[in-house]
């Protein structure tokens, strides 16, 4: 074991909204957590108090934050304040984005 290389058995693993898998790594004080959204796959209105940063890697997704509204592709960045609402859907096929947490989401580990 590893204090700088996990392997994927030293990762979380969860299923969130019904549908969606995601792969999560905590540190001290921020989190990572890979999002693999199916095709019509929906991360439904939600907030929290963690601040939310990301990339997408692959496929499209819209994301509704706050009032605005935005489709974005691989190499697109967003950012969710804490306390924010948001949702998340990929409508036209499968999608992948990676999540950055701060603080840790202990709900995921």
């Amino acid at each position: 074991m590893s204090q700088f290389f996990p392997t994927p058995a030293e990762c979380g693993r969860h299923v969130v909204f019904g549908t969606v898998p995601i792969r999560t790594y905590a540190g001290d004080g921020l989190q990572l957590s890979l999002v693999d959204i199916p095709a019509g796959g929906v991360v439904d209105w939600h907030s929290h108090p963690q601040e939310q940063m990301g990339m997408m890697v692959s496929g499209r997704a819209l994301f509704e934050v706050g009032d605005e509204v935005q489709e974005l592709g691989p190499g697109d960045f967003y950012r969710i304040p804490g306390g924010v609402r948001h949702r998340v859907t990929a409508p036209a096929g499968a999608a992948q984005a990676l999540d950055v947490f701060h603080p840790v989401r202990d709900e995921y580990r």
